[in-house]
């Protein structure tokens, strides 16, 4: 079994993938508020 140290493994692309997720979660809550206003506007 490979012998590793603690607090070595790279983890660009876990944040990277982390990051792109947050900002996917954000545009998201965006889109849906703007739902909720047009249709509050419009008395759907």
């Amino acid at each position: 079994m490979a012998e590793h140290e603690h607090g070595t493994m790279d983890v660009r692309v876990h944040e990277k993938t982390f990051e792109n997720f947050i900002k996917f979660m954000g545009r998201a809550a965006m889109v849906c508020i703007a739902i909720l206003i047009f249709l509050a506007i419009f008395n759907s």
